[in-house]
């Protein structure tokens, strides 16, 4: 019999099926199996049935070697990549996580109010806005919305147009996210958001609220407060000199992410967000910083002049009380102005002072005792040395003056009669004395940006002759505004070398100092007895001098003007092009307050006549301001 696998049973090959389509008919007679057992099959037949389970064996437990052996690899692997993980860069991991599910930053602190010396406000933090439009979500008319949001804004407008048909021109730029208008103060914004509730725009209209540095004054202390960018970093004057003086310390907030992946602070202490009460009080009073601007202007204007500084010094301690800069900027609008107005010249250029160095140049000779003020000079009019000609800047109106004391010669700005005091002393020991006032380095002031004064080097200041004739009457070096202040302060300090200043220190709210900037000690570069004799011959040169235009009536005013040629970058001098100065000290019976007027490239006029008129007019405002006694009737 063999084994038929569709019946499931086993049938005699002797059977036959009926052939009939679709039925069964049942089996014919099975045929006796042969001795073999193989049921008639041959031997090779039942060889080869034995043989086959034996290769699938071998077959399965290749595969089981290789299931187990991958599954061990992939083991192994998993276990030095866990190891690498866990072990290895577990360390790089956790600082990756915390930076993920971590978030450390300092919170918006306002920088300190800077005030001047009466406690008026010149800069301050203040929140602003910034209103932008999503005309494609109005629910009104573009033309009703710029109706009533007009008279609220103060748009820049070309000629021609007016606030409402510029919005409409602005609404009709994009669909979505138009800058209207930035820096919207509180009560702006408070209108526009009253205008959104009340007429349904909501969903047209966004304030976006920021904070800014806010300069109440405008201009009128640019020059010494400096700006603030976008980055809340000061960039010019006391905002960068006193970076680390404004900005307010504070610890940072550590945020966690929470399940639903919001940040959540961890902690906050009792008053944390407690701010301190201090401000950064200057030197500077702005009633006369205000005085100090009006009359600089005026004058430049009338003499078309390229710039201009006035600056008022304390002489007692160096505190400054005004310090202006033409042309200025608006530091609320930093960004619509040129670079080069944001330097105050008064300390970051340098120019050859002229005669207004002159009153210096005495004092060294009498602190030599070279000189005395009685002592008398040839004053020829004009010399010649080593091939130049010096002459005195009225030569051909006045000529030759013959013999003049060095008061005279102060009182009329004699540049020959300098030349001839200068060199009564020793080269060497002259230089000595520049050196010993600092000239060649700066003043010190805490204003930033200050350059160094400029003097000829040793060897060719003491070799040459016209060196030290040149500088007798201010030229052949170069000295900042603010350096000849310094130089003027110590003639009416009794000789010292006191450092200019715009900063007090931080004070609290009852005006109880909390930190002041410490000062260097002032050095003593001349006796007292030198800058008084000084001192009254720079008042006749106020009385009857180059100086009238100075004369304040009952107040004793010493001064000295100077007119020097600029002199040219390629060298030599200018034919046209002159700066003009004057320097006044008052009162005389007790100095105390030095103001120095400097005008750059008038068309016309000298320091007399452009720059005395300017001190005059800021000591009139002294004078009411301080209520400084008159010296005389």
């Amino acid at each position: 019999m063999s084994y038929d696998p569709r019946f499931d049973r086993y049938r005699s090959p002797n059977f036959k099926r009926t052939k009939q389509a679709g039925a069964r008919t049942g089996w014919e007679k099975p045929a006796k199996p042969r001795s073999s057992g193989s049921f008639g099959r041959s031997p090779q037949q039942t060889a080869a049935s034995w043989g086959r389970p034996v290769e699938r064996l071998k077959r399965s437990k290749f595969r089981l070697w290789a299931v187990w052996a991958v599954l061990m690899l992939g083991g192994l692997g998993l276990a030095v990549n866990l190891f690498y993980l866990q072990v290895t860069r577990a360390p790089a991991l956790r600082k990756q996580a915390e930076q993920q599910q971590t978030l450390k930053t300092k919170p918006f602190v306002p920088r300190r109010p800077i005030v001047d010396r009466a406690g008026n406000v010149l800069a301050i933090d203040r929140e602003v806005y910034t209103l932008y439009a999503h005309p494609k979500l109005f629910n009104h008319s573009k033309a009703e919305i710029a109706a009533t949001l007009a008279p609220m804004l103060a748009l820049e407008l070309s000629p021609g147009t007016t606030s409402e048909t510029e919005l409409i021109r602005r609404f009709n730029l994009a669909e979505s996210g138009i800058t209207i208008a930035e820096s919207l103060p509180q009560e702006v914004a408070d209108r526009v958001a009253q205008m959104q509730i009340k007429d349904s725009l909501v969903d047209g209209l966004e304030l976006l609220r920021q904070q800014q540095r806010f300069y109440p004054q405008q201009e009128l202390a640019a020059d010494i407060l400096g700006y603030v960018d976008g980055e809340r970093k000061g960039q010019a004057g006391v905002e960068y000199s006193q970076q680390n003086l404004l900005e307010r310390s504070m610890p940072s907030i550590q945020f966690s992410r929470s399940s639903n992946g919001s940040w959540v602070p961890d902690r906050l202490t009792a008053g944390f967000v407690q701010l301190d009460d201090l401000k950064l009080q200057l030197t500077i009073d702005t009633r006369l910083q205000r005085a100090a601007r009006t009359a600089l202007k005026e004058k430049m204007k009338e003499h078309d002049a390229k710039r201009g500084t006035v600056i008022v010094m304390d002489a007692r301690n160096g505190e400054l009380l005004s310090v202006v800069a033409e042309p200025s900027y608006d530091p609320n609008q930093y960004f619509n102005f040129d670079l080069s107005r944001y330097k105050n010249w008064a300390v970051t250029d340098v120019y050859e002072p002229g005669s207004t160095f002159k009153a210096i140049n005495v004092a060294i000779a009498l602190e030599a005792g070279a000189v005395k003020p009685n002592s008398v000079f040839k004053d020829e009019g004009r010399i010649f040395m080593d091939g130049w000609t010096i002459q005195n800047s009225d030569y051909k109106q006045a000529g030759a003056r013959g013999p003049s004391t060095v008061t005279e010669i102060l009182k009329h700005s004699s540049n020959v009669g300098m030349v001839h005091v200068m060199r009564s002393m020793k080269a060497s020991l002259y230089y000595q004395a520049l050196e010993k006032l600092g000239l060649g380095q700066t003043a010190g002031t805490d204003l930033p940006f200050e350059v160094t004064s400029q003097l000829k080097n040793r060897e060719q200041f003491i070799n040459s002759p016209v060196e030290v004739a040149t500088t007798a009457f201010g030229q052949g070096f170069s000295i900042t505004p603010m350096q000849l202040v310094q130089l003027n302060g110590a003639l009416a300090n009794g000789g010292k070398l006191v450092t200019p200043h715009v900063v007090r220190g931080l004070f609290d709210r009852d005006g109880e100092a909390y930190w002041k900037l410490p000062r260097p000690v002032p050095k003593q570069v001349f006796s007292p007895e030198t800058t008084k004799q000084v001192l009254e011959m720079m008042e006749t040169v106020v009385d009857g001098g180059t100086g009238k235009a100075a004369q304040i009536p009952g107040y004793r005013i010493a001064g000295k003007t100077g007119t020097a040629q600029k002199a040219n970058a390629g060298g030599g001098y200018s034919d046209k092009a002159i700066i003009t100065s004057f320097v006044g000290i008052m009162p005389v019976e007790a100095p105390r307050y030095v103001v120095l007027a400097v005008i750059d490239e008038p068309k016309d006029g000298s320091g007399g006549t452009v720059a005395a008129p300017i001190v005059e007019s800021v000591m009139e405002s002294l004078i009411s301001i301080e209520k400084i006694a008159p010296s005389k009737k």
